[in-house]
């Protein structure tokens, strides 16, 4: 070989020492740049100390977020336990086996107590050295904790858990597993879906922490300046419009639903700075845009109800996962021809259903929450129909507000209208809502709110129709034919399309998805507006949905810490942000 074919030759397939020189230089530059990055960290007093002990760990792995110790009862209550890992990574490894093992993983053994930057590694206070396998797996959970799983690793282990159930059940791709979508198209045919993991998730309902709020003296709130604090928002944004949402009556559980044709169930934990509010599952129904969605208000009834402008609805029950699709209310199919708007009875009992009918008047369908199969109706007289309606407290009638501004008191009990008053301005009436609690007054509620198409709400006090002269209430149920309302709020120059009364009956919700921002908060009983929120910085936006909470959805300890409610907004654009008042 001459010159030139022995140098092209070195430079195509390299010889031996430029292989070392080439290691040699990678070695420098690594040492180099691994005493640059611990410089600018810890000083070079410390970096001189700690050069030789560091030397071997990746630079990812020097960095941890310290958050504290964790109580017991935040560890009772998290449903996504990240600390126990090694025995589902055990599970995964044996169901698929690594592309490639390091033989010098077993070998190397690394002590977590002499580095103060690993002692978070350890499980307990007295643990040192863990081999390397080990070691690799407490990075993995650490990493997890304070980023998440990574999208690819949740891919593969979905991957893994469908080609294993394949087959096993009545769903095939269908199936839920953790967070999992279910897409479903249910006809005449197929009127029921099992969902079997979801039933495995929340059979038992005490690993969600059910709270029982302490007894303790109701926490007034004071006029004209409000204690509010924002929480961590419900992560990610909707595909739509939230245009429904609800929690649950005991367990830490939000539902969300909208035009997208998907149910939304999450976890509220806003306090997991890891993963907060996760995302439990999500359910979607082809075809179906999602107007009203709810819990049953039993805590022992674990049913979703899922209504949209279509002549059925759908059942979710949670603890046999069972999806249920309701197709006719027998006998009146020609006054039911939308589902869409329904309410469920605070005793859990009833539901009633908004009938399409408009013909003299307005209807509303009242079903059997249990059989759902149809009980009763009732028919107002109302020009233009029925705009809005809401159970008594009690649940043994209903309070139905026509578009001419009549309101109709409906029992239940006497299948029957015992009352009829009209809403002071009787202009283009939209939304009405009852709160607050009172034995002494019809139906056991002290509040009526009443929003019109201008945005004026009117506040009625229940409570004070009692001092009205008998005679002139006699023949109506003892309420007043045209009652004057406690407070008209004006604050909002939109169509009213929200008003909730908190649970404790101390705060009234108004807003309008018609304008950006529009949404105000009221005082009970002094019906004063907020001046101090929403401010001009507050992210609300178009409001399309709103909810108010009891305490105990934050934990069992956020009653004591001075929270009277917790309040939810959503929007337009598919966010959900979340409030606690104190």
């Amino acid at each position: 070989k001459d010159e030139e074919e022995e140098e092209l030759e070195q430079l195509v397939f390299g010889d031996y020492g430029g292989l070392s020189n080439s290691l040699a230089a990678m070695q420098k530059r690594r040492d180099g740049h691994q005493k640059q990055l611990d410089r600018g960290l810890g000083g070079a007093a410390e970096d001189e100390e700690d050069e030789d002990q560091f030397a071997k760990v990746d630079d990812a792995d020097l960095f941890y977020i310290d958050s504290g110790p964790m109580d017991a009862g935040a560890k009772a209550q998290a449903l996504v336990k990240i600390a126990d890992t090694s025995d589902s990574e055990d599970e995964f490894a044996a169901r698929d086996p690594p592309a490639w093992e390091d033989s010098e993983d077993e070998r190397i053994t690394v002590s977590l107590a002499s580095v103060p930057r690993l002692r978070k590694l350890r499980n307990t206070e007295d643990e040192d050295i863990v081999g390397g396998k080990e070691y690799i797996k407490r990075l993995r959970r650490q990493f997890e904790r304070l980023n998440g799983r990574p999208e690819w690793a949740r891919w593969a282990e979905e991957g893994q858990r469908k080609r294993r159930s394949s087959g096993d059940g009545e769903l095939d791709e269908d199936e839920l597993s953790g967070d999992e979508d279910v897409e479903m198209e249910l006809d005449g045919e197929h009127n029921n879906l099992s969902v079997k993991p979801l039933s495995a998730m929340l059979q038992d309902t005490d690993s969600f922490g059910p709270s029982s709020e302490p007894s303790r003296k109701k926490r007034k709130l004071q006029p004209e300046v409000l204690d509010i604090q924002r929480l961590k928002d419900i992560p990610g944004s909707q595909p739509s419009a939230v245009t429904s949402l609800t929690t649950h009556p005991t367990l830490p559980l939000l539902l969300s639903s909208g035009p997208s044709s998907t149910l939304f169930l999450h976890h509220i934990l806003p306090m997991n700075a890891a993963d907060p509010n996760p995302l439990l599952t999500s359910l979607h129904i082809k075809h179906t845009p999602l107007s009203t969605t709810a819990f049953h208000p039993s805590p022992a009834d674990q049913r979703i109800f899922l209504s949209s402008r279509r002549r059925y609805f759908h059942v979710w029950n949670l603890q046999t996962g069972i999806v249920s699709k309701v197709s006719h209310v027998y006998g009146h199919a020609s006054e039911q021809r939308s589902m869409e708007t329904f309410k469920i009875s605070p005793d859990g009992s009833h539901l009633a259903l908004l009938g399409s009918a408009k013909k003299g008047g307005g209807v509303v369908n009242i079903l059997d929450a249990q059989t759902l199969q149809w009980a009763a109706q009732c028919r107002v007289e109302s020009k233009g129909g029925i705009a809005d309606f809401a159970w008594w407290r009690d649940g043994k009638g209903l309070c139905i507000l026509g578009k001419n501004g009549e309101v109709t008191e409906w029992s239940l009990e006497e299948l029957r209208t015992i009352a009829r008053w009209v809403d002071e301005g009787a202009v283009g009436t939209a939304v009405i809502c009852l709160g607050g609690k009172s034995d002494s007054t019809l139906g056991g509620d002290r509040w009526v709110a009443v929003g019109s198409l201008g945005g004026i709400v009117n506040v009625y006090d229940r409570s004070t129709w009692a001092e009205v002269e008998a005679q002139k209430t006699k023949d109506n149920g003892g309420v007043p034919s045209q009652p004057k309302p406690k407070k008209m709020l004006d604050q909002l120059t939109t169509t009213i399309t929200h008003l909730e009364i908190s649970h404790d009956g101390q705060l009234l919700l108004m807003a309008s998805k018609w304008k950006r921002d529009a949404l105000r908060l009221v005082h009970l009983p002094s019906c004063t507006v907020y001046r101090n929120w929403p401010t001009s910085g507050t992210p609300l936006g178009r409001v399309s949905a709103v909810t108010w909470a009891k305490p105990h959805v934050l934990g069992n300890n956020a009653a004591k810490e001075g929270v009277v409610s917790v309040l939810f907004v959503a929007n337009e654009s598919g966010k959900i942000r979340m409030w606690e008042v104190r």
